[in-house]
């Protein structure tokens, strides 16, 4: 199964991610109490929860923490309200962006999502401006088995996964519909696999490459949305070759 989406190339950006725990830890949160406050508080029936949940043991975020987000999501209208939103736009290059946020207040969101673009050489679009060159997928991080590719494959393809792609440090991403995510990885698990990260992303139908000093710029419009505390994801069609990442000293 060929693979084209770019994950790996965000990997240069661990150490900005690792800065960014406390946040992490907040954001999984307030997952948490979206998804239970709009789907109810139990995960088995509740799969944005069950995904909050899934990702918030990745972050480490303790158990007390997650049970405490779910009967607050849970108790209705009282305490912190915090809705998912979602903004696009473009970067620098003419990149497409989707900023993906969890705000207890649109308007404040909205506010600094669009000076953050300003700022930085990009443009806050309307919405359905960009979302038409994505697709939404699910994706598990897979450790590699040395000398064993093909263990892995089968795997994938035996769990029920559309695609597979090893990357330049020996680990397996592994693609698969919104609604099969737990399945998948619960299936990898079961064959012997060690799994990573999981979560659904958005996947570009095209990439744009980019230069080094236009690929800066963008990673430089990334960071500061990262940076925005309601921000929770930011996705983009850009693609940054290894050489141009290997040239900015990252």
């Amino acid at each position: 199964m060929a693979g084209h989406n770019k994950w790996s190339k965000v990997k240069h950006r661990k150490a900005v991610v690792d800065k960014r725990r406390g946040k992490a830890l907040s954001m999984c949160s307030r997952a948490i109490i979206s998804a239970a406050r709009q789907g109810g508080p139990d995960p088995n029936f509740n799969a944005a929860l069950r995904a909050a949940i899934e990702e918030a043991r990745y972050h480490n975020v303790p158990g007390d923490n997650i049970e405490r987000a779910i009967r607050k999501g849970a108790g209705g209208g009282e305490g912190e309200n915090f809705e998912p939103v979602r903004y696009e736009g473009y970067g620098p290059g003419g990149v497409a962006v989707i900023v993906e946020a969890l705000t207890d207040n649109r308007t404040r969101t909205a506010a600094n999502v669009r000076n953050i673009f300003g700022d930085h050489a990009g443009k806050m679009g309307t919405t359905g401006s960009v979302i038409h060159m994505f697709r939404h997928a699910g994706r598990i991080e897979v450790d590699g088995v040395a000398g064993d590719d093909d263990r892995v494959l089968e795997a994938a393809l035996a769990a029920g996964a559309e695609d597979a792609r090893k990357g330049d440090d020996g680990a397996w991403e592994v693609e698969c519909r919104p609604e099969q995510l737990h399945a998948v990885r619960a299936a990898l698990r079961s064959a012997g696999l060690k799994t990573g990260e999981a979560g659904l992303d958005m996947i570009p139908a095209l990439t744009v490459t980019l230069d080094g000093p236009t690929a800066r710029s963008l990673l430089e419009l990334i960071d500061a949305l990262e940076d925005d505390e309601d921000v929770k994801k930011v996705y983009s069609n850009a693609d940054i070759p290894e050489s141009v990442l290997a040239a900015m000293g990252d």
